[in-house]
């Protein structure tokens, strides 16, 4: 039977967004404010953050701009003028801030499952338009959700095409985010620079302690004590992209292999949740190899 995948049924967010970052200095918070005001938009929250190791600064705020008395580009340009003069980076997200998403899956379903259950109930603002894979095991899933599911198998001699194939189709579909769910292959260079900081992806904390196959039975062989989940931003260097989200739960002798995996899956799919919903609210500013997560 077909789950509705109304997108209707997940709430809009009505604010526009506002992120700065660059050099710590005085009256930073003070300039965007006057120029938000100034344009008649009300600020219905804001974070800010400074590093004093790097001496920079990080804000996000939300906007209402119902009350807006100018119009975007005019607001952008004013945003502009004092990013500029403040050597800042400034972005602003319009709303309906809600994106287009693709996941891409291979034959684990634990963490494509909570994506849908999650999107289903209204805890990811998103429309998920399709999903891919390098297997065809998962269509079903998708079939009851009424999601598009492509196969393009990957080989050695494939790669390189398939994913030509693939980007080309996350173009003509408009996709702002690509979730990794346990996507069992990796993805290249080109593809991580066509999306950059767009593709989020989900593995086990035991990295680079136990780097390949059966991460969870030489963890159990060494006799870890913690284990967990981590999601980052994929980038060429596998695995060491920006991090997200992670989380961790104490095992001891107890616990067999089984128990390891089973409790390492709960926190993967939890963690991935986590990352692409802060992904989704614009909650997250990349600063070289790190996250600035908003909104704890």
């Amino acid at each position: 039977s077909l789950i509705s995948s109304d997108q209707a049924n997940v709430p809009e967010i009505s604010y526009a967004v506002l992120k700065v970052s660059g050099p710590d200095q005085k009256g930073v918070i003070a300039a965007f404010t006057q120029v938000l005001s100034g344009h008649g938009c009300n600020i219905v929250s804001s974070e800010q953050h400074t590093d004093t190791a790097s001496c920079k600064f990080f804000q996000r705020s939300a906007f209402d701009i119902s009350t807006m008395l100018t119009d975007k580009v005019t607001l952008q340009n004013g945003i502009a003028e004092v990013a500029n003069r403040l050597k800042m980076k400034a972005e602003i997200t319009w709303p309906p801030l809600r994106k287009k998403v693709a996941i891409f899956v291979s034959k684990y379903e634990h963490c494509f499952w909570e994506l849908l259950l999650r999107h289903r109930a209204g805890e990811l603002p998103c429309d998920i338009v399709c999903i891919i894979s390098n297997h065809p095991n998962l269509a079903s899933i998708a079939e009851m959700f009424g999601i598009r599911y492509e196969v393009f198998k990957i080989t050695k001699d494939t790669k390189a095409e398939q994913e030509a194939k693939e980007i080309k189709l996350l173009h003509e579909l408009g996709v702002d985010l690509i979730v990794l769910a346990r996507y069992m292959q990796i993805v290249s260079d080109n593809f991580c620079a066509t999306f950059p900081n767009r593709i989020i992806n989900i593995h086990h904390s035991f990295l680079p302690a136990f780097i390949g196959s059966k991460p969870y039975h030489r963890a159990f062989d060494r006799g870890v004590k913690l284990i967990g989940a981590t999601a980052h931003y994929a980038t060429a260097d596998l695995d060491e992209g920006p991090i997200i989200e992670q989380d961790v739960k104490r095992i001891n002798h107890k616990d067999s292999v089984e128990d390891l995996i089973a409790k390492g899956r709960i926190l993967e799919k939890e963690v991935l949740v986590r990352a692409v919903r802060k992904h989704l609210r614009e909650e997250l500013l990349v600063d070289g190899n790190k996250c600035i997560v908003f909104g704890d």
